[in-house]
């Protein structure tokens, strides 16, 4: 079985590094890259042309979840496994939240624009890691790979996500083993959301890990806790 990792907005394999080497040694891995495809339904669809033929564990972290759920809704035999991290399952809220997101989206691609990546990432990042993490190390590695990436993609990224489907009715279909993995203050993706994801998951065996002293990006605050609780997900092994 191949596990096939999706990253997040402005994210790309920086976000797997350090569990990688553990995870290639457990079992095949693909770690997908959308382009400037604007749509999760097209990322989805991109993903599954180009994974390795076969069933699929697939973990995906922030937008990456949502393209994993895209993925199952598109073809649910081939998805064995199922990781959600630091994501969410409902659509563009209606009125004045949505109206709010869209419009906080757009001001940082405006951003991105005219100041460039990196300065529009020192403005975003800043709610992504756990406060103690703030201008570390691992900030600036975080600020590097939003600089990898360019407006175009930013722009593509954002229109996916303002026009996410919603996955509500979906959660309640799942059957396979999933893991729902999220930082333990996560301001963006909270514990609670993750919650009500289980809550609704009444056809799957499902886990619910918090992982302790992380944000949102707990793939790369705790590479150590997420990487055992994905090893023991991908074993049968409740965590």
């Amino acid at each position: 079985m191949t596990l096939v990792l999706l990253p997040g907005l402005l994210c790309d394999a920086s976000v797997w590094h350090d569990m990688l080497p553990t995870l290639q040694a457990h079992s095949p891995c693909l770690v997908a890259s959308y382009g400037i495809l604007n749509t999760l339904e097209s990322m989805a669809e991109q993903v599954l042309q180009t994974a390795p033929a076969g069933p699929l564990a697939v973990a995906g972290h922030s937008m990456g979840g949502r393209v994993a759920l895209e993925m199952l809704r598109q073809q649910p035999s081939r998805i064995q496994r199922l990781a959600l991290m630091d994501t969410g399952f409902e659509a563009l809220a209606p009125g004045g939240a949505g109206e709010k997101e869209r419009a906080g989206r757009m001001a940082l691609l405006q951003t991105a624009r005219q100041s460039g990546m990196r300065a529009m990432g020192q403005q975003w990042a800043r709610g992504m890691v756990h406060p103690s993490r703030l201008d570390s190390p691992l900030f600036a590695q975080i600020l590097d790979m939003i600089e990898r990436s360019n407006p175009e993609v930013f722009a593509a990224q954002i229109h996916a996500l303002l026009h996410r489907p919603d996955a509500t009715a979906l959660l309640g279909h799942i059957r396979c083993p999933t893991l729902l993995l999220c930082g333990q203050e996560d301001a963006w993706s909270p514990l609670a959301r993750h919650a009500q994801m289980q809550d609704l998951m009444v056809t799957a065996p499902v886990e619910l890990v918090a992982i302790a002293q992380s944000g949102h990006m707990s793939t790369m605050e705790q590479p150590d806790a997420v990487c055992q609780a994905v090893l023991r997900w991908l074993d049968g092994v409740p965590t």
